[in-house]
């Protein structure tokens, strides 16, 4: 066991309009993961962020709001932060693995991951349903023609984790079956597991690992206009020995935390960095090297950083129409949902599940099976089915925008770049990269 030291203060008076949240650590690999995974489990949006850690400590300082643009209130953020990197004994976990705030005791854990196809999810739900399992939370993602699910089911029955070996290996062999289908049958894959699981970055380490950043096939594509918003560069910083990652896109809550877990599990370590996400854009701009002290050395692994970021940040950006369901939960319901989306012809592409208490809340993306909007009509067909006062049309409100807006023509990636060396300068820990 070894003590790390790690001061958290939160400063609401700097500001007029952000918390200011500054963390002083020792150094370790995965501190600024943490720190940035707190922070996006309080549901607080980074608007600015200034990371240095070189040496045995690192500094990070974020300017943050809450949902709603307001400052930061909630007590107890230091106190996460400081949970989050004090002393305890650590263990690094692989990619293979997961970290997380999952109590492991009131469920039973099924990672999947497949190709994606129309009425899937149905498929899965139904099984599980068959098979006298509740499903008690759950978030599915699909990006690239592949699928990636974290599922928490119980005994419908006791409401207890299911535990028994055979059942267990019954379920596994019967969504595999699933999953597989006619024509997956070497890279589909489940898991059972009675860990703690942080269900977002598990869900970014099943589609690394389903190597989803590949464009394999024909069936997936991507407009001019999107590849556009999205702009990823991979530099060399000679004189310092650092690769130099820079990231413009749309900005959406989570932005972050996404990009610093792939950058993660890709087993690179962030020295410096800086953030600004206070307008329609977000800019990020990281100086890396990999685990073992050296920066990227080939243009291979360039592409692939470039890659694997692209597809972290797709992952999550919202496709087709959003769908609230609130109601009395209870076994089968998503079962019976989602077969009524796989009959009216719509596509689940995203969905977080969620009970509370007694109560549903589950949040559906859909679209036709060609990937495309949904028809209107259709919509309010499934409502009427479903129950209209259970089943709502959502705006996808992101809540990431600033009060501030644009002032003048410049380059803001050039203003990134700027404040990032000025901020890296005054620490003496930086001269400007060529």
């Amino acid at each position: 066991m070894f003590v790390i030291f790690c001061r958290v203060t939160v400063d609401n008076s700097s500001s007029r309009t952000t918390t200011l949240i500054k963390v002083d650590s020792a150094n370790k690999r995965g501190s600024l993961l943490e720190v940035v995974q707190v922070l996006t489990d309080m549901n607080l949006i980074v608007r600015r962020a200034y990371i240095s850690s070189d040496g045995e400590w690192f500094m990070d300082v974020f300017h943050v709001t809450d949902q709603n643009g307001k400052k930061c209130l909630q007590e107890d953020v230091a106190d996460k932060i400081q949970q989050s990197l004090g002393p305890r004994v650590r263990s690094f976990r692989s990619v293979r693995r997961s970290v997380g705030v999952q109590a492991a005791a009131e469920h039973t854990t099924i990672e999947l991951t497949g190709r994606d196809r129309p009425g899937l999810l149905s498929e899965v739900f139904a099984i599980l349903t068959d098979l006298k399992c509740n499903v008690v939370a759950a978030e599915v993602w699909t990006h690239n023609s592949r699928m990636a699910s974290v599922v928490y089911i119980t005994d419908d029955t006791t409401g207890l984790p299911i535990d028994n070996h055979d059942r267990l290996a019954k379920i596994k062999h019967l969504l595999l079956y699933v999953l597989r289908g006619d024509i997956d049958k070497k890279n589909a894959n489940t898991a059972v597991s009675f860990c703690s699981t942080h269900k977002e970055r598990r869900l970014h380490q099943l589609m690394y690992a389903d190597r989803d950043y590949d464009i394999y096939d024909n069936d997936y594509s991507c407009s001019t206009s999107d590849r556009n918003k999205l702009n990823v560069t991979v530099d060399d910083c000679i004189d310092k020995g650092y690769t130099v990652v820079n990231l413009r896109c749309p900005d959406r809550p989570k932005l972050l935390f996404d990009t610093v877990c792939t950058l993660t599990d890709m087993q690179y370590v962030v020295y410096h960095g800086t953030v600004i996400a206070e307008g329609p854009e977000a800019y990020q701009e990281y100086y890396i090297r990999h685990v073992d002290g050296y920066p990227i050395s080939s243009e291979a692994e360039r592409q692939r950083v470039i890659h694997c970021l692209e597809a972290a940040v797709r992952r999550r950006t919202s496709e087709g129409i959003k769908l609230e369901l609130c109601g009395e939960d209870r076994v089968g319901l998503l079962s019976d949902v989602t077969r009524i989306f796989r009959e009216n012809g719509l596509s689940v592409c995203r969905a977080e599940v969620t009970t509370r208490g007694s109560q549903a809340v589950n949040v559906f993306y859909v679209t036709d099976v060609s990937g495309n909007p949904v028809k209107s009509e259709t919509i309010e067909a499934v409502r009427k089915e479903i129950g209209l006062t259970i089943l709502r049309v959502k705006d996808d409100d992101m809540g990431s925008k600033s009060p501030s807006q644009e002032r003048g023509k410049f380059s803001l990636r050039d203003m990134v770049r700027s404040r990032s060396e000025k901020f890296l300068y005054n620490l003496g820990l930086m001269k400007s990269c060529s």
